[in-house]
């Protein structure tokens, strides 16, 4: 038995010999405290990790078997591997300055935005998160499809990676927009328009990789004369019961994007599977979430950057959908709506922490251990994978985080996740062996 303190040399190596399908040797992990993803209260424990599942979790008295390697994280305190639900690699947070979101699509190749996703799959890892749910490509068409592959390959590392390629949406509902009529310029969704082309689009989504389908219920909104968020509407219901009927019959399911009104309405008739943002809920709508099991990825903290001056239409709306996002939040976690983390990364750089959505669910209503189940067990509940990922349990995948002290006590410890395993493999963590 040998004990080890790991380095970024030790990581890199184990990184290196994914493609090579080496498996790794028994490992035990030891820390302070475990935080399993149930909601079960922090204990002493250490996990045995054989391959890329964990064998066991026991007391930290426990005697270890022969020749297995010990790694004593010390004070830090063991979780799941976190689960974002709604990401987007192929965006950077676009600067507005160097031509916002139009530019990406008008002059950037595809093999630079496959690049740039590729950077934003290695940090999504390397700040804990070890499976995403990546929600279109903004364009760049299946390249979700191909980094995921890479990543289960082991060509690059990554999150293991739920996709939805395109997204739908219909004419008039997705940039780029505001160039000349005459001109042809590309979208950033797949455009539909009727229920027989929302399903054909659909099975070519599915046909090509998705794993999910993504639908744009609502687009642009603003602040009405009566101070009222309003929320353009795109689909209609039968075009999204055709996509909702086509994908749960590949055993496959449907988010909406959806910000408030006649839109979020539609996707809740027309039996979405998760409301994304979901800014202004209504008491109606949360009751038909509880009747119909829809989920809630609010995505709360996208929403606090670079608001546009105080004074003008726009600042007016960013202001509003803050106001009204916060009070829709708090009204589904009081009424018990199913609700999974998601921060639409991408739409902020990801150089930011991802985790700072976790400090605006304990604003709005969550305990601690809420939160962090918002991003383990429930979000693995949602994503159909319940016991394979978000928990240390035995038979669960080997995703396993550390970060330094008691998350419970300050949530904005996980923006510093020290130990990074997935699939039994070290990513992050400390030098090399003593």
């Amino acid at each position: 038995m040998r004990r080890w303190l790991l380095s970024g040399l030790l990581s890199l190596t184990l990184t290196s010999n994914l493609a090579l399908g080496a498996d790794p040797p028994a490992v035990v992990l030891r820390a302070r405290a475990l935080i399993d993803g149930t909601g079960a209260a922090p204990r002493p424990a250490q996990v045995l990790i054989r391959g890329n599942r964990i064998a066991a979790v026991t007391g930290p008295g426990q005697e270890v078997p022969a020749g297995t390697e010990v790694i004593d994280l010390g004070e830090a305190t063991l979780l799941p591997g976190l689960i974002d639900c709604h990401t987007h690699i192929f965006l950077q947070g676009e600067d507005p300055a160097a031509g916002g979101y139009d530019v990406q699509l008008l002059k950037y190749p595809l093999a630079y935005r496959a690049a740039r996703a590729t950077v934003a799959a290695r940090r999504a890892l390397e700040q804990g998160f070890t499976t995403i749910r990546d929600l279109e490509t903004e364009g760049a068409g299946y390249g979700d499809v191909g980094i995921r592959q890479a990543v289960e390959e082991g060509y690059i590392p990554g999150p293991r990676m739920l996709v939805v390629t395109r997204s739908i949406s219909t004419t008039g509902g997705y940039p780029l927009e505001g160039y000349a009529p005459e001109i042809e310029v590309p979208k950033g969704a797949q455009l539909i328009d009727g229920p027989v082309e929302a399903r054909k689009a659909a099975r070519e989504q599915l046909d090509h990789g998705a794993d999910w389908i993504k639908v744009y219920m609502t687009h642009r909104s603003w602040v009405d004369k009566a101070g009222n968020l309003i929320s353009q509407p795109t689909l209609t219901v039968e075009e999204l019961r055709a996509i909702v009927d086509e994908a749960h019959g590949w055993q496959r399911k449907v988010a909406c994007h959806a910000y408030s009104g006649i839109g979020l309405q539609r996707a809740l008739d027309g039996g979405c599977d998760s409301i994304e943002h979901g800014l202004e809920l209504t008491d109606g709508q949360v009751a038909q979430m509880l009747r119909q099991g829809t989920w809630y990825v609010p995505t709360l903290a996208v929403y606090y950057y670079d608001p546009e001056p105080a004074d003008t239409p726009a600042g007016q709306r960013d202001r509003k959908r803050v106001e009204v996002h916060g009070v829709s939040f708090r009204k589904a976690l009081r009424a018990g709506v199913k609700i999974a983390f998601g921060t639409d990364v991408g739409g902020f750089p990801w150089t930011d922490p991802i985790a700072q959505e976790f400090a605006r669910e304990v604003e709005f209503g969550m305990t601690p251990m809420q939160a962090i189940q918002s991003a383990t067990n429930r979000a693995a509940e949602l994503l159909g994978k319940g016991g394979e990922i978000g928990v240390i349990a035995p038979g669960a995948y080997a995703d396993v985080i550390a970060v330094p002290g008691d998350p419970l006590k300050d949530v904005d410890l996980l923006k510093n996740v020290s130990f990074v395993m997935k699939d039994g493999r070290i990513f992050k963590g400390g030098p090399a062996p003593r």
